[in-house]
């Protein structure tokens, strides 16, 4: 059996292979409450056969959207509209998880295929707030620099969300560290100028993501996993980078952090990003080899044969595919096949099994 259709267990959750659904934001939920779009397109990736099906970025509070039609995750009302793709996606055989997180200074912004400009209050938008008044570009507002108390205040939205994931019946909770979002902002000194306890030495920067994983672990059933997504680079100098995301991934796994899924970049919009296939693989490998806790590669994984490799080498534990998933939604079946495993189709699909 190849080793990306052979189970990947965490705690007492265990994914039937090792293919997991990225989150990818939709930008089509209305006052971020999910609907049709989001059964069909949650639910076809789990027909496919993924693994794990990773529901997009969901805000904690409005202010943490990244647009007006993100998904949101701060009423019981959020909870009753996602509890139809929770039973949906149980019942195709795939684990279900949700990445919640808060944009920060990236909030506040247009769809994509509107430009995803900044909106402002008369377009629709709102104040953004971040560790520091530092503006994302000359397009963009200043954001509000958060007081002692209003970081706490995030921190209790960020439970209330879990406490709803959980209701809804998710299995998997991924805190979103990653991209320049809210958390992210924390940990990278280009973008943390604070000289309070969250500002300063890495210890310091590190100190809000720590505290809400901690709340989160201590929270999340102890049978079920845990997942942090970082940016393991800013790729920029000066910036975070490996070292420090090795040192945070030791932090994490003492707190019981069962996975760290390893992105990179999206903090500065002039970034100089080294892209290529598998661009990302070797972050995920040097965490994995480093801090001894359980990896995910993410970043134009395309093929089944290099998703084969990455795992064979120990790059990883699990892939995350995202625009391949876009393209192909069985993407999973068509891999099995060219491997040469032997999976369990969907009963309505046998006749098409090659």
């Amino acid at each position: 059996m190849a080793k990306l259709f052979t189970p990947f267990q965490l705690r007492e959750t265990t994914f039937k292979n090792r293919i997991f659904v990225s989150p990818m934001c939709q930008y089509s939920a209305t006052d971020g409450l999910a609907n049709q779009w989001h059964l069909v397109h949650y639910g076809s990736r789990a027909v496919g056969g993924a693994g794990l099906v990773m529901v997009e970025a969901t805000g904690v509070c409005p202010e943490g959207r990244i647009t007006p039609h993100c998904l949101g995750i701060w009423s019981d009302a959020h909870t009753e509209a996602l509890r139809p793709i929770v039973d949906f996606i149980k019942q195709q055989g795939a684990v279900l998880g949700i990445q919640i997180g808060h944009a920060g200074r990236k909030a506040s912004c247009a769809a994509p295929w509107n430009g995803s400009g900044f909106l402002s209050a008369d377009a629709g938008g709102w104040q953004t707030m971040a560790p520091s008044a530092l503006a994302l570009s000359p397009d963009h507002a200043t954001p509000k620099a958060l007081s002692g108390a209003e970081i706490d205040d995030i921190a209790a939205l960020f439970v209330a969300a879990a406490k709803r994931a959980l209701a809804a019946g998710f299995e998997v909770l991924e805190l979103h560290s990653a991209h320049g979002y809210l958390l992210h902002e924390f940990l990278s000194p280009l973008t943390n100028q604070r000289s309070d306890e969250y500002g300063g030495s890495l210890a310091n920067r590190c100190r809000l993501p720590l505290k809400i994983a901690k709340l989160l672990r201590e929270l999340w059933p102890q049978d079920k996993p845990v997942f942090v997504r970082i940016s393991v680079t800013d790729w920029v100098d000066n910036g975070w980078d490996l070292a420090q995301s090795i040192q945070l991934a030791k932090w994490l796994k003492q707190l019981g952090i069962d996975l760290l899924d390893c992105s990179s970049g999206g903090l500065l919009l002039d970034a100089k990003m080294r892209v290529g296939v598998g661009f990302q693989t070797g972050f995920s490998a040097a965490i994995r080899a480093e801090s001894h806790i359980a990896t995910s590669a993410v970043g134009l994984i395309t093929s089944a044969a290099q998703a084969e490799h990455i795992l064979i080498t120990e790059q990883a534990d699990a892939v995350f595919l995202a625009r391949e998933l876009l393209r192909d939604p069985n993407w999973p079946l068509h891999a099995a096949h060219e491997l040469g495993a032997d999976v369990t189709w969907p009963a309505q699909y046998v006749r098409a099994k090659i």
